[in-house]
This record gives structure tokens, sequence and C-alpha cells, in this order.
């Protein structure tokens, strides 16, 4: 008996120390701002914090830019400033997240160790007077990093206000081209080549103009480096060193957290700088900074991106929103754009439809010194509540309320964007056009404005495609054979596949495969081409797809159908041989083929036709932008869905959604009643 009751209490307290362990969860989304006591003309900590209860404001993010005033001297270490602001938030019940000062180095760091500010391409060189001027492989730097880190951890860890951490902030390889960060280079691609050279000298085609490497001395710098395999290459050392660096700090504050914070990190929306999968590897909750224009301009489609990618290379598909408009932004004041009445509010519903449980203004307080003067906060320069500030505690009044139903939301999209890292690169590389060459936003625009949700996929890392049913494909310019390979299986397995031109056209190392175009696709495309040809914009004949601006532009390529039918042709006498869109029937799928730019219209009627044949166009198109809907299942299992209203009218539509309850306003909502969203607006429905 004895024993017996030794072993239960042994397994409840095994149980109760597992439900300790567990990392901080997520029960209502946070809301709130960066925080920023050290910056105020006049110590207001006490007033700021009454504002914040008075807002219901419940999380803020404070120490990431202050290294100088963690360690005003080297090796001298003060805390107790960043205490009193930590002890004050506590007992207001204001979760705090803690950054690491590490992206803005102190002034006597530059002084003494000036080689640890980075070095450009050409000779360029960094000074100091502004952040992220440094060299984040340098030793010195690091050396200095571990060491506040280290010390930041040993004080902070322990404080019962601080639920997670941030490493850095918006970390980029900002044009690094220290010796130090060009040999780290070299051994990458030493160890990519297993230290082969006739192999690198043949996959980069080094031997034109005679720049073929014979010993790994005569490797050159990426300072006058035309080759486009060279640069593509070297843009995959940038990405991989964030992700190293991020991942050393990360490692650094693990060995002091609790287990019940966090770690993060809040990047920029600009993917193409970043490698995410290996970046999040440790993140629970990464986190993204996303700004935009407000008034007339507010649309939710950057929000929308910005959400979609953020979910698929999430571990648990949650993230965390760390910066966004609060006000008017920029470096100057030319661009003031702050919100129209509920578009503040509207924002930070469409981020939490899009996964978030987390948004954070920057920031609380407007500055009144330095470059960000103008980057206006919840509060302005005179510090008072505003009509920002009142709008804010009307959406966390809400959130009060009903949050608990709109946190943790999971999605399970049947569309994917496919985005490559690398056929972005290597188009700004070899550009076809002086704008966009690689038009990921406008094959995000024709999903979102359809209402058609999806889930973007870094195609560089994650080749799964299991679980969808439909791919829209940008220029994939830049892909090794495998990866062709799977998208031919997926649409020979049933899938559907909107493709744009110049895709299949290099292999992994951007260089041009010798064969008919497009390589390995010329199956699942039915079609190959010879030539191309840059075009002004033109008409094309009429056809079935049915778009009202039936017009393509810049580029085209001479496609030679084998088994694909023709869907369009342009009105020209010479180009109009040639078919510019193209459908093909492969296995149990369908592949569409953009030959030329379409129009965004047409593009959106490609889309939809891709869309309808599997099911996936909501509602039959009935509904699109200005009306935006947004749908994902809570920790309840509950269907919850938003409607959104981007515009200025008030807009009544017929609700499509099975019987619900709208969470705001507590009324029931009837399957193909009237249901009307103020302008500015939201519904929020639980089904």
């Amino acid at each position: 008996m004895k024993k017996n009751i030794a072993l239960f209490l042994i397994l409840c307290g095994t149980f109760f120390q597992f439900l300790n362990a567990q990392s901080f969860k997520f029960t209502t989304p946070l809301y709130g701002a960066a925080y920023y006591s050290e910056y105020t003309p006049t110590d207001r900590l006490d007033e700021d914090i009454r504002l914040m209860k008075e807002a219901h404001l419940s999380v803020v993010r404070v120490g990431e830019s202050t290294w100088s005033l963690f360690e005003p001297r080297e090796g001298e270490f003060k805390f107790e400033w960043m205490d009193r602001i930590l002890d004050h938030l506590n007992k207001a019940g204001i979760k705090v997240i803690l950054g690491t000062p590490t992206y803005s180095i102190p002034a006597w760091m530059a002084e003494r160790y000036p080689e640890v500010l980075s070095q450009k391409t050409n000779g360029g060189q960094s000074y100091y007077g502004i952040r992220q001027n440094m060299d984040i492989t340098n030793p010195t730097y690091l050396f200095y990093c571990e060491r506040i880190i280290r010390k930041m951890m040993e004080h902070f860890a322990k404080h019962p206000a601080i639920i997670g951490y941030q490493v850095d902030n918006e970390v980029e390889p900002r044009g690094i081209n220290n010796h130090d960060y060009f040999v780290g280079f070299r051994n990458y691609i030493k160890k990519q080549f297993n230290n082969d050279l006739d192999s690198l000298n043949r996959a980069w085609g080094l031997n034109y103009w005679g720049m073929n490497i014979n010993n790994w001395e005569e490797f050159y710098a990426r300072d006058g480096v035309t080759n486009p395999s060279y640069k593509v290459a070297w843009e995959r050392w940038n990405r991989k060193s964030t992700a190293d660096f991020l991942n050393w700090q990360i490692d650094i504050v693990k060995q002091y957290k609790r287990d019940d914070q966090f770690v993060s990190h809040c990047f920029m929306p600009y993917f193409r700088n970043i490698d995410q999968v290996e970046a999040f590897r440790q993140m629970e909750y990464p986190a993204i900074n996303v700004y935009y224009t407000m008034q007339d301009a507010q649309d939710g489609q950057w929000i929308g991106y910005a959400s979609d990618y953020m979910r698929k290379v999430s571990k648990n598909g949650n993230f965390l929103v760390t910066e966004t408009n609060a006000q008017g932004t920029g470096w100057d004041s030319k661009d003031q754009y702050p919100p129209y009445d509920g578009q503040l509010r509207q924002n930070m519903y469409s981020f939490l439809a899009g996964g978030a449980n987390m948004v954070e203004y920057w920031h609380w307080s407007t500055l009144h010194y330095g470059q960000e003067t103008y980057w206006r906060g919840i509060l302005g320069h005179d510090m008072q509540p505003n009509r920002v500030y009142r709008e804010f505690q009307k959406g966390a009044k809400e959130l009060d309320k009903i949050g608990a139903k709109l946190v943790n939301l999971k999605k399970k999209n049947k569309v994917a964007i496919l985005y490559s890292h690398d056929s972005g690169q290597g188009l700004q590389f070899m550009p076809y056009t002086n704008g966009d060459n690689y038009k990921d936003y406008m094959v995000y625009e024709s999903l979102y404005r359809q209402n058609i949700e999806c889930d973007i996929i870094p195609c560089d890392k994650i080749t799964d495609f299991s679980g969808y049913d439909m791919l829209v494909i940008p220029p994939l310019y830049v892909a090794a054979d495998s990866l062709l390979n799977k998208i031919s299986d997926f649409v020979k397995r049933g899938g559907e596949v909107v493709m744009f031109y110049k895709s299949g056209y290099c292999n992994e190392h951007s260089a041009v495969r010798p064969t008919l175009a497009p390589g390995p696709l010329k199956d699942v495309c039915g079609f190959t081409y010879q030539e191309f040809s840059t075009i002004n914009k033109l008409n094309l004949k009429a056809n079935e797809l049915g778009a009202n601006d039936n017009t393509v532009n810049t580029w085209f390529e001479f496609l030679q159908p084998t088994t694909a039918k023709p869907l369009a042709y342009i009105d020209h006498p010479f180009f109009g041989k040639w078919p510019c869109i193209t459908e093909n029937s492969y296995g149990k799928g369908h592949l569409i083929y953009l030959a030329t730019v379409p129009s965004q219209d047409l593009l959106q009627k490609i889309v939809a036709r891709a869309a309808n044949r599997i099911g996936q166009l909501p509602f039959n198109g009935k509904y699109h932008y200005p009306i935006i809907m947004r749908s994902g299942i809570n920790g309840s299992k509950k269907s919850i869905h938003y409607i959104f209203n981007y515009s200025a009218e008030e807009k009544s539509i017929e609700y499509p959604f099975a019987d619900s309850r709208s969470l705001l306003d507590n009324q029931s909502l009837k399957k193909d009643s009237r249901v009307t969203i103020e302008p500015w607006g939201v519904v929020i429905a639980e089904e």
C-alpha cells in the first residue's frame, strides 16, 4: 500500500512538473505596443502605465534598442532602470517581451573596436550614428553580444513580468562584405562543392571571360562579381548567416529562460532576404513587423500576405506582430497617413484573422528627437489620449470579451503560392523589366481579392505539397530538377497549377538549362519554346477567359504546344502566331501556363478558372474586394469567420456561412440573411 501511495505521489509530481514546464500559452490575443520609458523627455512611467491600464493594453516590448544604457561603459552593467520599469508593469498586470539589444551597438564599441562596423561592396563603409551598422559575424562583436545577453538573462530571466524574449531586431545581412564574412562564404562554397573546384567552375560557368578558379586562394570577393551563379550563392550565404546568428542568440537565451517563456524575433515581410525555415527553427512564436499605407489605400492585402507566409513557417501555425502602424509613419514627415476612423481596429482584427496571437504597435508614445521623430505611436508628441488611443481602447475592450474565441486560430487552406527565394534573387540579377520581376505580390492579389485563402510556401526549403489542391507559381526561374519533378507529380495526382513564364529556365545554380525550355517541365506544361521577346502592352484576341482588361505586356515566350490547349493569343500579326496562355491536362490534373505578363484582371480570371475546377472558388466568385472574408478554426474547434469591408461605404451582403453568432454584438446570423458591415468595419462570427 505504501509503495502504491509513493508511486501515486511520484506520478502526480511528474504530472504537475510537466504542466509547469509548458511554454507560454496564449489564452487570448495580446494587444499592446513597444514601450521606451527611457526615451521620454521626463519621467512619466506611472502616468504611462495609468493610461495603458485605462486603454486595456495587455503587453509591451522593451529593451531591444538601448545596449548603451545596459552597458554604458565597457564591462559596466546597469539594470536598475529596467528593473523599475518591469516592476511597475508587473504590478499593473501588463505582460512584457524583453529584447536583446544587439542590433544597435554602443558608442564605446564603435570607438574602441571599429572592426565591428560593416564594410560594403565596392569599398563602402558603415559609420557610427545609425543602427544595424555592424558585421554580425565579427568575433569582437559576437564576444560583446554574448556577454550582454548572458548578463541580461542572468539578471532578468526570473522576473515574473517577462513572458518571452526577442533576440535582436529586424535582422538582415544589410550588405555586409567584411573580409572575414567573405572567408566564411568561401568556406561555405567549399563545403557545398565538396572542395571540388572543377565542379564549381563547371556549375557556375567560370570559363566565361576566363574567370575559372584553380585554387581556393583565387576565389574572388563579391565586389566586382557579375556571374549570376555566384550572386545567387552569395544571397544564400546571406540568408544562412542571419539564420545562424539568430539561432546562436537563441541557444544562449535558452540556457537561462524559464520553461514558461518563449523566444522570438521580429522580421520584416521582405521575405527574400531571410531563410525563415532555418531562422524560425527554435521559435515557437516567430514575429513580424508589418507597415502599410492607410486611409484610402487601406485594403488589408499586405497584412494578409505577411500572415499567410508566417503561418506556414511557424511551428504551431501562429505568430506575433511586434510592430505595425499606429498613426503616420516615416523617417521624415513627407508621408503621414494616420488611420481613418475604424481602420486601426480593422487592421488589428485583420492580423488575428490571419493567425496572429499578438498585435503590438510601434510604439506607445511618439518620439521627440531622433531619426524616427515622425514615426508616430499611439500617443502623439503631446503624450495625451487622442482619437487613436480611444480606438485602441475600443478594440482592447472587445478582446477582453471575445479574445478567447479568436486566439490560436488555425487554417487548412487548399491553395498555396510557391515562393522561391532563389528565383526572386535570380531575376533581380538577370531582370527582364525595370519593374517588379518576381510578381509574387501580383499573384497574391489575384487570390486575395477573390477571397481564395492561401498559404505561401518557401519552396526552396519546403517541397511537400500534400494537402493542397492548387498551386500558383510566380516565375520559378531558379529551381532544381527535383522541385520541378515534384510539381509535375502534383499535377499528375490531380492538382491544379497556374504557372508563370520563365519557370524551369535555370537550374539550382541560376545557370540556363542546355535543353529545350521549359526543361523538366515540358511534359507537364505540354509545350516547348526556343524564342522569347520583350513586348509592349498588347491586346489579346477574343477568348474564353472573360477578362475586361484583355491585355498582356512586357514579356512573351513563343510556345509550341505538344499536348497543351491554347487559351489565348495576342492580337498581333507576328506574335499572334503562338499562344500566350495554355492549359494542359496531365494525369489527373491541369496546368495553366502564362507565357506573358497578364493584366491583373486577366490573371484573376485565370486563377478563378483553376480554383473553380476543384471547388476552391468561394461562393462561386460572388464576393470579392472590398468585401474580404477570412476563416479558421479556434481552440474550441469552432469555425470563426471574419467579414471585412475595406471601403468608406457601408456594405450589405447575404451572410454566406452556416447559421452563426456575431461575436461583437451577440446577434444571430442566419445563412443568406442580410448582414451590414460599416465603413472600415468587420463582422466576426462563430459558427
